[in-house]
């Protein structure tokens, strides 16, 4: 478990770890779901696992939505691979600006959450749907992740071959 622990990385525990762990216990004390798990080790996975949709959840929807809007305007990537090789403080900058996307994206998540469950309620959606719904909202999230992250390889990989 050590080695595990210690091959995390300030990405991974920042954008998935921490705020899976937040987000099970801002859930557990707004709404009815409780998600805390009592083994560690299971919790910790599983935690992981929450933190990695709510990155996710920021990156498709949350980022998306602000560019949409012309809150933000992304560099091009080519550019981001060519200044991040000669200026290393822009990944980290990179990744702090993720760790503030997930955290908005972990805010408005608990806010779906909250008013799911008031709707789930007064329409009366059985748990056995809530489930269903909830398998299919991942599906779609981690094919469009795939994609999302295919392109970002394939844009990396036209980058180098261009230098």
């Amino acid at each position: 478990m050590k080695e595990i622990v210690e091959k995390i990385s300030s990405y991974n525990l920042f954008n998935y770890l921490l705020p899976g762990i937040l987000f099970v216990i801002f859930l557990r004390e707004i709404t009815n779901y409780d998600l805390v798990q009592e083994d560690f080790f299971i919790g910790a996975f599983l935690y992981y696992f929450i933190g990695l949709v709510i990155s996710r959840f920021g990156s498709l929807i949350i980022s998306e939505f602000l560019q949409n809007i012309k809150f933000i305007k992304l560099a091009d990537y080519q550019e981001f691979i060519l200044a991040s090789d000669k200026d290393q403080k822009i990944e980290l900058f990179s990744e702090i600006n993720n760790m503030y996307r997930t955290i908005i994206s972990f805010l408005t998540l608990l806010l779906l959450a909250k008013l799911y469950e008031i709707l789930s309620i007064r329409i009366g959606i059985s748990q056995m749907l809530s489930y269903i719904l909830l398998i299919i909202v991942l599906i779609i999230l981690f094919i469009f992740s795939y994609k999302k992250q295919l392109g970002y390889i394939a844009k990396r990989i036209s980058s180098r071959n261009k230098q």
